[in-house]
């Protein structure tokens, strides 16, 4: 048997030498310029356009008749009326306009002690910071008052839960008075404290 040389039999013959290319230095390549047939489709496209809007818009198309200046008649059109016309608004005569204008309002006049009377509570107002059953607590909570520079003072009280030690500060003649107390105790880490009526 005769020995097969498979070697040789896979190579792929040699490919030919690429020739280079002729340069084109010297030859200019014709310019592609916009075709005239591109040119006439858009044209009419344009003009299909214009002619659609015509009878889209519900006028016809003028016809192009030859016009002569004798042929040009001015017709008086007649005036025209707009059925969806609103009437004319009707002048509104208002009654209190002219009883504004006419009337008098009296203002009683006041005495400054009438208005610090009638400015003036009916009961004047206490600062509430605490109510204990025992006098010691009333005592404690009073002392820490004391180092905030207010004074204040001990109520006692009793009803059906038993007796009761408040700790109050006031009378205040004005409810302003006693909100500065309150936030000033409050900033003191004293709270929680309450404004009532003094009894």
């Amino acid at each position: 048997m005769a020995t097969k040389d498979y070697v040789k039999r896979g190579r792929s013959p040699k490919p030919a030498p690429i020739k280079a290319k002729a340069s084109h230095k010297g030859k200019k390549t014709p310019s592609t310029s916009f075709p005239t047939k591109w040119a006439a489709l858009a044209v009419i496209l344009v003009c299909g356009l214009i002619v659609g809007l015509f009878f889209l818009s519900g006028t016809d198309v003028p016809e192009t008749a030859p016009v002569t200046p004798a042929a040009i008649i001015v017709k008086p059109q007649p005036a025209k009326t707009n059925t969806n016309a609103l009437p004319p608004k009707p002048e509104e005569k208002w009654r209190y306009i002219q009883e504004l204008e006419n009337k008098k309002v009296i203002v009683p006049a006041l005495t400054p002690k009438q208005v610090i009377a009638e400015n003036k509570p009916a009961k004047p107002y206490l600062l509430q910071c605490g109510a204990y059953h025992s006098q010691s607590q009333a005592d404690e909570r009073k002392a820490t008052i004391a180092f905030q520079g207010l004074n204040s003072q001990i109520k006692i009280s009793t009803n059906d839960k038993g007796t009761w030690y408040r700790v109050v500060l006031g009378p205040y003649k004005d409810k302003r008075l006693a909100m500065d107390d309150q936030n000033k105790l409050q900033k003191n880490g004293i709270s929680p404290c309450a404004i009532w009526f003094w009894e």
